[in-house]
Formats: C-alpha cells, sequence, structure tokens
C-alpha cells in the first residue's frame, strides 16, 4: 500500500541508516518512473522494506514523462510516446534545495516524496530528484524528464544528479546518520564520488585522497544486474570533465587513477568504491566474478513481492488456509497442503482475467481451454523471444499431435534498439504466417498491470535467454507466485529454481558460465519437452500437472521473494 506524504518527519529520518539508491522504481502502475525488471525489483525490494520495517529511504528521479509509450501498428513497427503524468496530485513536494554544477552551470533541484507504506504501517520515503524548476536553463530543466532517453551526455547528467545529487539533497532532508549506501546497479556511482568529497573536506583536503576513498568504502554496496557487456555504463574522460565541474579538479587525479583507457566505467566505479558487491543469482555471482576476477563479488538472488503478484483469486485463495504468508512468505511451503481443486479453481479465475484483457484488447478471441503460453520480457536479441518459433512446421506439428496451445507475447524495445525492434516484427510475421492455425497475439505497453495478469494468468511461463547473458529474471518468480510453472533455459535463477518435473521444466543442460548460443539445440529441447511431457500432461494428466503448479509455489514462491531477499541483504551487507 502507498500513500502520499505532505510533511517531514525529521525523529524518523533521524533512524533511518540504509539509502537505497536506482536509476529507476517500479512505484505503482501510474507512476511511469519505471521501464522494466531493474525498476520492478527495485520497487518491490522498498515493499518488502516496508513490510518489515527497515529504516531505509530511497531516491531515484522524478521521469516527468517517463520511459515511454508503446504503441504497434499492425505489422508490429513499434513507435514512442512521451507521457505526462500529474506529479503534484501523485507526490508531495518537499522543502528543501540543493544545487550540483554541471558544465559550469548551476543546477538547482528539487525533490518530491512518494511513500511506501508495509503492511504494519511502517513508510519507506521514496525521494525522486526533479530538476524542472526555476531558475534553471531550460536544457538543464529536462534533464529528469525521460527515463534512459537522450544521448550520452545527457545519460551522464542524470547520473550526476542520482549520484551527486542524491546525497546531498538526503543530507538536506535530514539523513545524517546512514551507514549504508546502496547502488542498484551502476547509474549511481557517482555517489561513491560525493562521499569521498565530503570525507576530503572533512579532513581538511583540497582532493579526494585515497584515505578519503578508504574511509567512504565500507558504506557503499553494490549490486549489479548485467553481465551483457553493453549494459555497463561507460563515458570518455573528456565528457566527465566537462560535465562533472562542481570539485573544482579535486576528482580529476582520482578519475585519472581508476578510469582505464580513458573511459569511466561506471561499474568499475561502483566496484572500486564498494565494501560488499554482490549479483543477484547464485550462477550470476559466477560470471560477474570472470568479468571482474579482481573483486570479490557475492551473490544474492533476486525475488518478487509476494503479495503485489499474486493475483486476487490466488490471494483469497491463500487467506483461506495459509492466513499470514503476507508477513512470512516462508510459509507458502504448505500450498502443498492445499486442495488441488482449490489451486486449479484459482488459476482458472486469473486465466479467465488474462483472455478477458487479450480479447479487448486485441480482438482475438484467445479460447479459454487451450494451453496457454507467456513469454513477456524486454526485447532485445539475446533473450531470444523467436526461439519458440525457430521451425514453425514442428511447431505446427506439436499444436496437431500433443494437443492446441496459444501463445501471449509483450515487450518494449528501447527507442535506439533497431534490433530489438526488428525482433517484435519478426513476430508479428510470423502471427500472419500462423494464421489461425495456432493463435497468438502480441500485446501493446507491456507494463506492470498487464504483467500481472499475464504471469498469473498464462499456463506456462516460458523463458528462453541465450546463456549466461540472463542475470537473474524475475518474470518466472511472479509466474510461480501464482502457480505458474516455467519452461526455461537453465540461467539466472532457474538454474535454482528448476526440479524438473516438480516446478517446472529445463530447455537444454546446464552449460555454466561459458555457454554459447547453440540456438537449434535449445529449440529441438523446447519442442521436445512441450511436445512429450507438457502439453500431454495438461490433458491427459490433469493431476499431475497442478502438482507442478502447487510446487511451483510452494518451492519457489515461498523462496525467490523480496523478503527472503532482503534479509539477505540486511545479514550481509547492511548490518553484518
Amino acid at each position: 500500500m502507498a500513500t502520499v506524504s505532505t510533511t517531514d518527519n525529521s525523529a524518523a529520518e533521524a533512524q533511518v541508516t540504509v539509502a537505497y539508491f536506482s536509476m529507476e522504481v517500479g512505484l505503482e502502475d501510474s507512476i511511469p518512473t519505471y521501464s522494466g525488471g531493474l525498476g520492478v525489483l527495485a520497487g518491490d525490494t522498498l515493499r518488502s522494506a516496508a513490510d518489515v520495517a527497515l529504516p531505509m529511504v530511497a531516491v531515484s528521479l522524478l521521469h516527468r514523462k517517463g520511459y515511454f509509450r508503446q504503441r504497434l501498428d499492425e505489422h508490429g513497427n513499434q513507435t514512442e510516446e512521451q507521457l505526462d503524468w500529474p506529479v503534484s496530485e501523485t507526490l508531495a513536494e518537499l522543502s528543501p534545495r540543493v544545487s550540483i554544477e554541471i558544465e559550469h552551470r548551476t543546477v538547482i533541484l528539487r525533490a518530491w516524496r512518494y511513500d511506501m507504506r508495509g503492511i504494519s504501517g511502517h513508510i519507506v520515503p521514496v525521494v525522486l530528484l526533479d530538476a524542472d524548476l526555476q531558475p534553471n536553463a531550460p536544457e538543464d530543466c529536462r534533464l529528469t524528464d525521460n527515463l534512459y532517453g537522450g544521448d550520452a551526455r545527457y545519460r551522464l547528467c542524470q547520473e550526476v544528479i542520482l549520484g551527486i545529487g542524491g546525497v546531498r539533497m538526503l543530507r538536506a532532508l535530514g539523513y545524517r546518520n546512514l551507514r549504508r549506501f546502496h547502488m542498484n546497479e551502476g547509474h549511481a556511482a557517482l555517489l561513491t564520488v560525493e562521499l569521498a568529497f565530503e570525507k576530503s573536506r572533512e579532513r581538511g583536503e583540497k582532493t579526494i585522497s585515497r584515505e578519503a576513498v578508504q574511509a567512504i568504502k565500507p558504506l557503499c554496496v553494490f549490486t549489479t544486474h548485467t553481465p551483457v557487456a553493453a549494459g555497463h555504463d561507460q563515458f570518455p574522460l573528456p565528457l566527465v570533465a566537462s560535465i562533472i565541474t562542481g570539485y573544482n579538479h579535486a576528482f580529476d587525479e582520482r578519475a585519472r587513477e581508476f578510469c582505464l583507457n580513458d573511459v569511466l566505467n561506471m561499474t568499475h566505479l561502483a566496484l572500486d568504491h564498494s565494501q560488499y558487491v554482490n549479483g543477484v543469482a547464485k550462477r550470476h555471482g559466477e560470471v560477474a566474478r570472470t568479468m571482474f576476477a579482481q573483486h570479490n563479488i557475492d551473490s544474492i538472488t533476486n525475488g518478487v513481492h509476494a503479495a503485489t503478484w499474486a493475483a486476487p483469486a490466488v490471494q483469497a485463495m491463500l487467506d483461506r488456509h495459509i492466513p499470514d504468508w503476507r508477513q512470512d512468505n516462508a510459509s507458502l511451503r504448505h500450498v502443498l497442503g492445499v486442495p488441488k481443486r482449490e489451486v486449479w479453481n484459482a488459476h482458472g479465475s486469473a486465466k479467465a482475467e488474462l483472455l478477458k484483457y487479450v480479447n479487448e484488447a486485441t480482438g482475438v478471441a484467445m479460447d479459454p481451454n487451450a494451453f496457454t503460453i507467456g513469454f513477456a520480457r524486454r526485447a532485445t536479441v539475446w533473450k531470444r523471444a523467436d526461439l519458440v518459433f525457430n521451425d514453425l512446421a514442428r511447431l505446427e506439428a506439436i499444436h496437431a499431435r500433443a494437443g492446441g496451445f496459444q501463445l501471449i507475447f509483450g515487450g518494449k524495445a528501447h527507442p535506439k534498439d533497431e534490433s530489438g525492434k526488428a525482433l517484435i516484427r519478426r513476430i508479428f510475421e510470423i502471427k500472419e504466417a500462423l494464421g489461425t492455425r495456432i493463435r497468438l497475439v502480441y500485446l501493446e505497453e507491456y507494463d506492470m498491470r498487464v504483467a500481472r495478469l499475464l504471469t498469473s494468468g498464462a499456463d506456462l511461463w516460458l523463458n528462453t535467454p541465450q546463456p549466461p547473458l540472463e542475470a537473474s529474471g524475475t518474470s518466472g518468480m511472479k509466474a510461480a507466485i501464482n502457480g505458474v510453472p516455467s519452461l526455461s533455459i537453465l540461467d539466472g535463477w532457474w538454474v535454482e529454481g528448476c526440479i524438473e518435473g516438480a516446478t517446472g521444466w529445463a530447455i537444454g543442460a546446464d552449460e555454466g558460465v561459458e555457454a554459447d548460443d547453440d540456438r537449434n539445440a535449445d529449440a529441438e529441447s523446447l519442442y521436445g519437452k512441450l511436445e512429450h511431457v507438457i502439453l500431454p500432461m495438461f490433458y491427459a494428466d490433469r493431476d499431475r500437472y497442478i502438482d507442478v503448479m502447487r510446487h511451483a509455489l510452494a518451492l519457489n514462491g515461498s523462496f525467490f521473494n523480496t523478503e527472503r531477499m532482503l534479509d539477505q541483504y540486511v545479514r550481509k551487507a547492511y548490518f553484518e
């Protein structure tokens, strides 16, 4: 539950000890301050922090125009529309103003507050930074408009605002006792520079010394989310020097020292200045240690906020049988004792809600009795959304022999990712080629609201990334909270979550951190499981399929949640 705060609470602020920084955060459906999994994870983390009364404050940017609204034409061509949302009607403006310097200009920042309220009433404040105010230059007013928009200069300016401006705003708001600064990805890495500058000033030094850096290192926690090299923000040093001008050259010497090949890599900056670093799944921790061998990198596997992602019918079922499941997610293991018919009926209600939405949104009459496969990820090539269509003749033969099925897809491509946009067009072309033989839809504007419908209403969750490029993935966890099993490549969280034939099924074998893109072999494995195991079980041995659904919820739902995840952060990183 969330509320808007209208007053500051200095006594509460004095108790806060953890500051959580994220470039994006999924607060609620009507607030477009997220683009996908990273932001939704941040929002789920804050929900669980509020549930367990963790003394935390969060910092992000306001994103007045959001990420973008996706529009798809009949051929699957994606266009982007800017969003406008009523900021002043949704959030409370806070009184402090702080300044940063960008390109030798003073940029004034204000903040808006959103209250994340937990089940016990505890509030985790979310501070959203905003540059759109006088007397800032017009171009500076737009710096907090678009999430992941613009060029490298725009992105670096936003990271200056988040990291440097975020620390200054927290100080202005009275957060003086912070013992940990948690960077959710490298976008916030410049907070380490501001903390070191604070320490240097305390020591009466005019440069950011090695001693100051060592002094702030125990304050910093860094979570890296991507094993894809292109996912790590990098900026040439001349650009950095032209934009970060507020330290009177105090930053210059340190920048040259930790920047390789005259490039500021935000991941390296965060790694070099953090006492605790983690990947977001055990496999991702292994991958990260091969990428950054000189650093000690732990792993804490991601989770989802159970109460947010369980469908209403599933929540009602859980309330009847496990009344304290919201306060104790581990108790979801008792779903194994819930009658199978109740599990199936709850899923049937969720599926009906999904198909109602799909039919209204697309005009395609989906069959409520047909096996329904869901797939929704960011549309980018390595996630291989089209793997299931690798051999259309084989797919149609499976549909005819093993039992009919229908597919529901969704996901946005980044506005500058032309190959991702081409992938969406390809799926539309496949839809036309299949005609009415296999029902296929691609949902426009995949967001948190649609994600709740699809992850709960599908009969099977499909995930086909190119290993080892999946850091964690949380969509399958959302499905599991609803008793929806996964058919997935063994990468990311699924290496831990897959118990073959119990919680779902694996595509291919576990190839470890050196896996290759063996597309044909992966497609063959997918087809084999679908034809010989999953569809026959669904249609001819329904009780067995429901048993898999119960195990998905009981085993994976009880573990892959942000309650467990946050407990690990508390023990390993925040209060160790």
